[in-house]
């Protein structure tokens, strides 16, 4: 426990550790798709799904209608969001450049920015089909320079893909859409199938079952990173309103029954009053059983004595969203290094950057903030380095080389560094005699 913490009530958060039955069964599934092709995907979509498509590819006429079916208000919010996330992604990418330059007279070293050329996105429908996923992996992945999205979304009922989250993807950029869910989506990006094509790089959340289907195709191909159920972590002080810190809480809470809400305030009469409006708002949510569900098994309350303390537990948890209600937040951002995606001010909800702002929304919860971010241009791009020297410059490198190489008894690299050392510099004394 952090020093000078008070745990009102304290919870064990979901692990990533992934339950062996979901392991095993990933695993027959992507071996099946592996083996079978399109014939698996079409099986497994009947067993997991209950839909039979004739074509798992979604055709122009689909997302034509999906956009017939709905309003121009909702057209032009879908098409507001992805414009918000493009701007901010190609700003992104303007602060992310190549270089050469001559370090040592003679060598010329650099590295260019490259994207990978296939990007699989996967779109998770679940409990709340979410419209704002596809610009989260696709924008990125248009900016970047990917030349093939291709993306995959599990079918509804009438073997459709959700209508607004099918106009997004269009809109969004991806090339090609497949109507194919869980971890057979995974492995037909991953190996490719008879239809799907295989990609360089899978991103996108989703359920346990895609999750572990990311892992294990890890190597194959690239992935983003692992992540469970959403996450928030608020840090209130007096000056907070108890009513909004509860209304945020509740807004992660009705994700999941696995999503964890913590509140971290540095004054005990605001962290009870944000209990009692959590407890007074839940009857009033449509989604109240989940969200209740979440708040009971998950919720966690901490009462920090200082600020700095609080600060040390933000760090510690490492959480998804990071949300600062205190008098100037700005004050602590520099001591603040696990997280997500940070919100500064009670008039900066999760909700902004999960659906509207521009931020990416696919973030890193369950302590991977402690070693990376969430979905940026940079997922989809290399970084590759290259050199060059000119004769005089590889003689001035060389015997460096060789020396290292005797140093470690790599013969064979010795030889190709003293290659480059010139017979005449090599006669001079400086040439290093063979084991």
């Amino acid at each position: 426990m952090t020093e000078g913490v008070t745990y009102f009530k304290e919870t064990e958060s979901e692990s990533i550790d992934i339950d062996q039955e979901v392991t095993d069964s990933v695993r027959d599934i992507l071996s099946e798709v592996r083996r079978r092709g399109d014939e698996a995907l079409h099986e497994l979509t009947r067993r997991f799904d209950g839909v039979e498509r004739e074509d798992l590819r979604v055709s122009d006429e689909e997302i034509e209608t999906a956009a017939e079916a709905l309003s121009d208000e909702k057209r032009e919010a879908i098409e507001s969001t992805i414009a918000n996330v493009r701007e901010f992604h190609e700003e992104q990418r303007e602060h992310i450049e190549g270089f050469e330059r001559e370090f040592t007279e003679g060598i010329r070293l650099g590295q260019r920015i490259v994207p990978v050329e296939s990007a699989g996105t996967y779109i998770p429908g679940g409990r709340h089909p979410l419209v704002a996923a596809p610009a989260m992996s696709i924008v990125p992945a248009k900016v970047a320079g990917v030349e093939t999205v291709i993306t995959c979304a599990p079918p509804q009922e009438d073997g459709s893909v959700q209508p607004a989250q099918l106009y997004a993807m269009d809109r969004a950029g991806a090339d090609e859409i497949y109507a194919v869910g869980g971890a057979q989506a995974i492995g037909a990006m991953a190996y490719g199938t008879e239809t799907v094509p295989a990609v360089a790089k899978v991103t996108g959340p989703g359920n346990v079952f895609t999750t572990e289907a990311k892992r294990q195709v890890f190597g194959h191909v690239g992935i983003d990173f692992l992540a469970g159920p959403t996450e928030i972590l608020i840090v209130a002080d007096e000056t907070a309103d108890p009513d909004l810190v509860a209304t945020d809480l509740l807004a992660q809470a009705e994700h999941d029954p696995n999503s964890r809400p913590v509140l971290v305030s540095t004054d005990e009469d605001l962290a009870n009053a944000a209990i009692d409006s959590v407890r007074e708002q839940l009857p009033h949510l449509r989604t109240e059983e989940t969200a209740r569900e979440c708040w009971e098994t998950n919720g966690e309350v901490l009462v920090a004595d200082t600020l700095d303390s609080a600060v040390d537990v933000a760090n510690d948890y490492a959480i998804e969203h990071l949300h600062l209600m205190i008098d100037n937040p700005r004050s602590i951002v520099d001591d603040l290094h696990n997280y997500g995606s940070l919100f500064l001010g009670e008039h900066s909800p999760v909700v902004f950057g999960d659906k509207a702002v521009g931020t990416n929304h696919s973030l890193p919860t369950l302590e991977v903030a402690r070693y990376s971010g969430g979905i940026w241009v940079g997922t989809y791009l290399k970084t590759l380095t290259h050199q060059q020297a000119t004769a005089e410059g590889a003689a001035r490198i060389a015997p460096l080389a060789a020396k290292i190489c005797e140093l470690e008894g790599t013969h064979a690299h010795q030889l190709s560094a003293e290659a480059r050392i010139p017979s005449d510099i090599r006669n001079d004394g400086t040439e290093v005699e063979d084991d």
